[in-house]
């Protein structure tokens, strides 16, 4: 039987909290057929598109982002919790269950009109992309989509992205939360 993406990811119950269900895409990452398989995938939709750069969301987004940038043979632009960047940044606050969290994105990685693809291992609320959006559209870039391996669709993420006007493509998605 062939294998899909969903196959390589592991499930870990109560981690980081009890009640929750952990999607852990490492086991994806260490397997060189699913990874491989990932990185395609993610990319397909956009092959043959004009995209300047891909924007990977810390920390798994930097991994896939930074292959599918090597794939589509443009530039790689991190976007990193706040203070981990070094040199002149711009910032985005955004809600989390429990509070607020801040991104960060070089005020120069970025030209106004370039096109990106935003890359992430997981949407769940759509925050930190909504905030990594929200970022690249302040540098001037436009936004022509949004790859994530795993959607969780009843945590609302890809209903908010797509409220905003952005295309949502995920490879595979598990219910609940």
């Amino acid at each position: 039987m062939t294998k899909t993406v969903k196959d390589y990811i592991r499930s870990i119950v109560d981690f980081p909290h009890e009640g929750i269900i952990f999607r852990d895409v490492t086991t994806l990452f260490a397997d060189a057929r699913g990874f491989r398989m990932a990185v395609d995938q993610l990319l397909t939709p956009y092959t043959g598109m004009n995209i300047d750069k891909v924007v990977g969301l810390e920390a798994r987004g930097f991994i896939l982002g930074g292959a599918v940038a090597h794939q589509l043979s443009t530039g790689f632009v991190p976007i990193r919790k706040k203070g981990k960047l070094p040199g002149a940044v711009i910032s985005e606050a955004y809600t989390l269950e429990y509070g607020e969290a801040v991104v960060e994105i070089h005020d120069d990685a970025l030209k106004p009109g370039e096109r990106v693809l935003i890359v992430d291992d997981l949407l769940a609320t759509g925050g930190t992309a909504a905030a990594g959006i929200t970022l690249c559209e302040r540098l001037g870039a436009k936004v022509v989509g949004c790859a994530f391996v795993i959607d969780l669709p009843a945590l609302g993420g890809r209903e908010l992205l797509e409220s905003l006007g952005h295309e949502v493509h995920a490879l595979t998605s598990f219910e609940g939360d």
